[in-house]
Parts: structure tokens; C-alpha cells; sequence
């Protein structure tokens, strides 16, 4: 069969569900974003689907969160939309079974770039797929946690991928640092575009949750980043609502073998990014106006995102009662108020009391911690100390690939040499 040059296919990353955990209004605006998504995928007659990384927010997400996810996919791949996918850093972990996998098994969706441990530096060859209605070639890169992708792009052998005929897509999870934004520069570590393999006609990437298009290595084919189909920080949102970003998913029309990206929103109408100063006002007065601002505004199904920044001339943060706005009002009808007050301060530092930092909040822990401590450890030298390093101990997060038992095995061994104990050597 002869490669087609007309067709049309969707691209989406950084989905997320299962993202904000402990916002279940917003959590569900999230997962309905990206089931409206999938509509405009089938509505649009795309041919094939690209998930470039990180559909889910972890490996293991709740299975609520999962379900209607893969009712949707199962609904497209039942109307003969091929699906292709790569793991991204959040929704890949090595050495252990994700739901990604599972879906795969299950005949969902086939996975673009399967993701073998490789010791870092080995060569490989690039493995594609071929899309048989279209003779399109797709090959990809997963992400992996912290830039572990990084060396992965310059171990690869892509050549024999180069040399096959038709419509070559490459799917990737990774920043570039070409396009990475300024307030992004000094945070990120990406590749550089010049790390993808050339002579592709489409690079399909994500990551960033920003979206862009530009052009691949050496000037060739045509690289998109659709941004975050929804977004996982109020920057997220707020980008999307400043008009910095979009938030959907993009449908590529393919003629004559030329791609033309179309950006297509498909995020909450109701959505609401805006900022209150309360500078000079008490807490008083700033509660009253707050609530007053939320009552305007609030709607059903309405999202908002309100900043609260400013230096309160009395009172404490506490007295503004923000956490008790969360649940209130029309978040039962689908709506959901999330406060940002990293910008609001006040003039007296007693009343708000030390700073919200990780070290003031591990001082107020322990100093409340003291007196309860067993006579042993109350008489060392410096209990206070003891007890900072046995939290640092116990609050390490596990290393990528490693398993449940061997993680808790390791803390409880570290918890026992900082309290002075004997560990048995391992049997």
C-alpha cells in the first residue's frame, strides 16, 4: 500500500488526571476537559490520536479517575480511531506496572515508544510503528522523572527510522530549550531541538504545558507542543487565561504531505483568573471584600482562581477564613473556589506567626514534639536535631523503580541508625 499524503490526526499531552488530589470539583473539570477533548477528536474525523506523555498524573491513579478515561478511548478505538502513546515523567516508573500498561494490554492503544530500562549511554536502535491506513511512521521517546530522557535522545540510532518512506511522525515528552519560555529557562533542563532526529515531517512533543509551534532540526517538519489539556497549578490556568497558552488539543491536517496545526480549546468556559489587593485593609475589612468578590462571581460550574496579594495593616492570614470559602456555594454544581495567597503578607509578624516555610513548619512540629519524648532521647545531647534528621529520614521519596517493600525496608533501616540502633546485615 501506498503511503497517504491527505489524512488528518489529533495530538494531546499532559492531560494529568487524576491531578489536583484535593480538589474534587476542580479534579472533575479536569477529567471532563479531556472527555470533551475526545469528542472533538472523533467530531473532527481524525484519523489517529498522539498522546505525547503523561495522560495520567501518576503511575497508579484511582480508578475512578481511570474509568471513564478508558470508556472514552475504547469509544474511539471502536470507531476505528488508532490510538499511539508515550509515557511521560509523571505517568511512567520503572520496574513497575503503570495503568498506562494495563490499557495496552487491553488493546486501547498502542505504545509508540515502549520504555526498556537502558543503562545510560548504551546505543539503540529507534523503534517505529506503522499506522497501516495512512502509512504513517511513528516513532517516540518516553519521559522519565527528573531529565533521565535527556541521554536517551543522544544514544539513539535513528537511522533505519529516517530511511522509511511516508509521513514520519516522532513523539516526545521533553522541554526544548528553543521554546522554552523565559520564567522557564532557569528552572528546566531540556534538549535541544537539535537532539531529535531529523527529516521528520511532525514532532509531537509535550512536558512544558505551554504551547508552541515552531520547526524541527536543521529546519525540517513541523514540532507542536498543545499544552496541557487542562493544567495542574493555578500558573497553569492562569496562562491559559492570559491567552499565554492553549488548552485542548491540536488537529493536524495533512495535504499534499505538509502539516497544518490547528490549536483547539476545549477547557471550562467558566473560568476565572483574577487578582485582590487588600493592601492597607485590615483582616476585617479584607474578609468582608472577599467575600463580597466571590458572591459576584460565583455562578454553577464556575471555577475560580482567585490571587489575594497585598500587606494586611492588621490581624492574621487565619481571620480571612479562606478555607472555609472552599466548599461553600455552588461547588456541589460543579464549581470550585481555589485560593492563591503567596503574595499576602501582614505588617504585625506576630500575628502571622513564623514564616510558611518547610523549616519554620518542621520548628513549630518539634518544638511541640519535646516534651513528649522518651527519657533516652530527651537526654541526648541535642533531641531537636535527633528528631530533624529522623523526619528527613522517614520523608525521602523512593527512588525511581523501586518497589514498595524495599522502600519502606531502607527507611525504617535509616530511622534506626539515626536513633543510635543496631541494623541486622541483610540475610
Amino acid at each position: 500500500m501506498r503511503p497517504s499524503t491527505n489524512f488528518v490526526f489529533a495530538h494531546l499531552a499532559d492531560a494529568h488526571v487524576g491531578a489536583w488530589p484535593r480538589e474534587p470539583a476542580i479534579r472533575r473539570a479536569l477529567r471532563e476537559t479531556l472527555l470533551r477533548t475526545f469528542t472533538v477528536v472523533d467530531e473532527r474525523d481524525c484519523q489517529f490520536l498522539l498522546i505525547s506523555g503523561d495522560l495520567f498524573h501518576t503511575p497508579v491513579p484511582d480508578p475512578v479517575e481511570v474509568a471513564p478515561i478508558a470508556a472514552a478511548l475504547r469509544k474511539l478505538a471502536d470507531r476505528g480511531r488508532r490510538i499511539y502513546v508515550i509515557y511521560g515523567s509523571h505517568d511512567y516508573v520503572a520496574h513497575r506496572t503503570s495503568w498506562l500498561d494495563v490499557l495496552a494490554e487491553s488493546g486501547l492503544f498502542l505504545r509508540a515508544a515502549p520504555p526498556p530500562v537502558r543503562s545510560e549511554g548504551d546505543r539503540f536502535t529507534l523503534p517505529f510503528l506503522v499506522d497501516p491506513p495512512t502509512g504513517c511512521r511513528i516513532a517516540g521517546i518516553s519521559g522519565r522523572a527528573q531529565g533521565l530522557d535527556r541521554g536517551y535522545f543522544l544514544a539513539v540510532d535513528s537511522e533505519s527510522f529516517r530511511a522509511e518512506p511516508g509521513f514520519k511522525i516522532f513523539q516526545f515528552h521533553a522541554a526544548v530549550n528553543e521554546y522554552l519560555p523565559p520564567s522557564m529557562q532557569a528552572h528546566i533542563q531540556g534538549i535541544s531541538k537539535e537532539d531529535l532526529p531529523s527529516g521528520c515531517d511532525y514532532y509531537a512533543g509535550g512536558h512544558i504545558h505551554v504551547s508552541y509551534e515552531g520547526t524541527g532540526p536543521n529546519g525540517s517538519g513541523l514540532l507542536v507542543n498543545p499544552g496541557a489539556v487542562f493544567g495542574t497549578s493555578t500558573t497553569d490556568v492562569e496562562n491559559a487565561a492570559r491567552g499565554r497558552t492553549h488548552q485542548g488539543v491540536v488537529i493536524v491536517t495533512v495535504q499534499d504531505g505538509i502539516p497544518r496545526a490547528e490549536f483547539v480549546d476545549t477547557a471550562p468556559k467558566d473560568l476565572q483568573v483574577f487578582d485582590i489587593d487588600v493592601t492597607g485593609e485590615s483582616a476585617a475589612a479584607a474578609k468582608k471584600r472577599l467575600e463580597e468578590e466571590i458572591e459576584r462571581r460565583e455562578a454553577p460550574g464556575a471555577l475560580l482562581f482567585p490571587r489575594v496579594h497585598g500587606t494586611l495593616s492588621d490581624g492574621s492570614v487565619g481571620m480571612l477564613g479562606l478555607r472555609r470559602s472552599g466548599p461553600r456555594g455552588n461547588v456541589e454544581e460543579g464549581g470550585a473556589i481555589h485560593w492563591d495567597v503567596t503574595g499576602l503578607s501582614t505588617v504585625s509578624a506576630d500575628a502571622l506567626g513564623p514564616p510558611v516555610t518547610t523549616e519554620g513548619l518542621e520548628g513549630e512540629i518539634l518544638a511541640r514534639l519535646e516534651p513528649e519524648l522518651p527519657p533516652s532521647l530527651a537526654r541526648s545531647g541535642s533531641p531537636n536535631r535527633l528528631l530533624r534528621e529522623l523526619l528527613h529520614e522517614l520523608g525521602r521519596l523512593p527512588s525511581e523503580g523501586e518497589s514498595r517493600v524495599d522502600y519502606e525496608v531502607q527507611r525504617v533501616e535509616a530511622a534506626r541508625r539515626t536513633l543510635g540502633q543496631r541494623v541486622a546485615p541483610p540475610e
